[in-house]
């Protein structure tokens, strides 16, 4: 009774559609964990992902969870987890992800997960980096070790929301270093962010971590937004 009246007071809404959640469902109800477009893009060869990076990257797989729509639930996930502080949302996501690719014979291959990293004062900012919580919910679902000390932020660069293709590559051209690459030497990482658009953003990380001998390249994000 007493959990009925407090739902009375603070209703549990789907962050996606906005119904009223059972008390079995957390922050995602489950018809849309059913029904938002996912990608499945590991079950294709040159997917609309990997296409993007043709001639910039060479990566052994690229795919996302879903794929992303303007005003679309997808939309509404992101929002919440990059603007209202719901990081137990990208962890979540990253479990649902590892669910669905851990039998993939390129996954398993993989030896560290790295999330597109955040300046420290859009860190200290925020209080957390939305791709290293999603990366961290890929991590525990795969039992593959998320590693942050070899790729760094060097800019605090403005949003890229808006921004011409050219724009963007051009605000994020020279922005990551690397350290401690040796942890890395003859590995197979996982480049992680939260949406992928021109891939600007990870091609300027994947331009760094290819400097490092032997190492092997794939990418992984909660979203696409597909042209």
């Amino acid at each position: 009774m007493l959990s009925d009246f407090l739902s009375l007071l603070y209703p549990r809404n789907c962050i996606s559609c906005g119904n009223s959640l059972y008390k079995h469902e957390d922050e995602v109800c489950n018809y849309c964990i059913l029904n938002l477009p996912k990608a499945n893009y590991l079950n294709s060869k040159h997917n609309p992902l990997e296409q993007i990076f043709y001639g910039r990257l060479n990566l052994a797989c690229a795919s996302s969870y879903y794929v992303f729509s303007k005003k679309g639930g997808v939309q509404k996930l992101l929002h919440a987890i990059k603007y209202k502080g719901n990081k137990d949302l990208a962890f979540m996501i990253g479990k649902w992800f590892a669910n669905d690719i851990k039998q993939n014979e390129l996954i398993k291959t993989i030896d560290y997960i790295i999330p597109v990293p955040l300046h420290p004062d859009k860190y200290k900012q925020r209080g957390y980096n939305q791709s290293e919580e999603f990366a961290k919910g890929l991590a525990f679902g795969l039992g593959i070790e998320v590693n942050t000390n070899v790729l760094t932020r060097l800019r605090n660069t403005s949003t890229q929301t808006r921004k011409s293709k050219f724009e963007r590559w051009e605000n994020v051209g020279e922005e990551f270093s690397i350290q401690n690459e040796q942890e890395l030497i003859n590995k197979h990482v996982a480049i992680v962010d939260d949406v992928i658009t021109t891939g600007a953003t990870i091609e300027a990380c994947g331009i760094q971590l290819q400097k490092i001998p032997g190492i092997k390249l794939s990418v992984l994000s909660i979203a696409f937004a597909s042209k």
